[in-house]
């Protein structure tokens, strides 16, 4: 029997291309989604901070103010988790498929400039996870009975601690999903940490480097800065 004439040119794997496609740019929208969510707690927190204040700034009610920043802190970190499943590789792709035109000039440039110290936030929250992680890994085997009473107040640290990361992220984090979303065309479906291209876009991730794209200019003065943040 005659094909079509387009027969040919669909071949098999389009469908799992599609799907996988389909997922990163879920994983992109997970990014972004977790930024807006981080300036929404910050947001919350700045609008009710100063009722809890005199004049100068102090707190009156310490425990109100107290119980406030815990829960921003609290929201905040779950959009952390976010960034720390999916910030990495999508972060190496970005800067795989970016070309040197990209950081000169364009509609990414601003973004792709606000990545420069985004390596060393995802690292530092990463480490407060791991340092999470191993605290309750000694709870667990020295005090199961009391867990609970101190489980609550090590998470309360731990997400205290996150808060300055996750103010960063609201901003370099909200930048990156951008430039993944500009750029998605350009990055390959079967593209992940798996191939030489993005472990090597990762080797530069790491040491601040952005390899053959070019020293990254002084953003404009054009460029729009960045909200000026609040929170305390």
């Amino acid at each position: 029997m005659p094909t079509s004439p387009d027969s040919s040119a669909t071949p098999d794997y389009q469908p799992q291309d599609a799907d996988k496609r389909a997922a990163w740019r879920a994983r992109v929208q997970a990014l972004a989604s977790a930024a807006d969510g981080i300036r929404q707690a910050s947001d919350q927190w700045d609008a009710v901070s100063d009722s809890y204040c005199d004049e100068d700034g102090w707190p009156v009610d310490e425990t109100g103010y107290a119980d406030g920043k815990v829960a921003r802190d609290a929201a905040a970190w779950e959009h952390v988790e976010t960034f720390l499943a999916h910030g990495p590789e999508v972060l190496a792709s970005v800067r795989a498929a970016a070309q040197p035109a990209d950081y000169l000039d364009g509609p990414i440039s601003a973004d792709l400039l606000r990545l420069r110290g985004i390596d060393s936030v995802l690292e530092r929250a990463g480490e407060i996870r791991r340092e999470w992680d191993q605290v309750i890994a000694l709870m667990e085997g020295s005090m199961p009975g009391s867990r609970e009473l101190y489980e609550e107040r090590a998470r309360e640290i731990r997400n205290s601690e996150g808060w300055h990361y996750a103010d960063e992220l609201s901003y370099s984090g909200a930048a990156l999903a951008r430039a993944a979303d500009h750029l998605a065309d350009r990055i390959s479906v079967d593209q992940s940490a798996h191939t030489g291209r993005v472990q090597a876009a990762l080797a530069r991730s790491a040491s601040g480097q952005h390899g053959a794209s070019p020293t990254s200019p002084p953003a404009s003065a054009t460029s729009d800065p960045p909200a000026v943040r609040r929170s305390r």
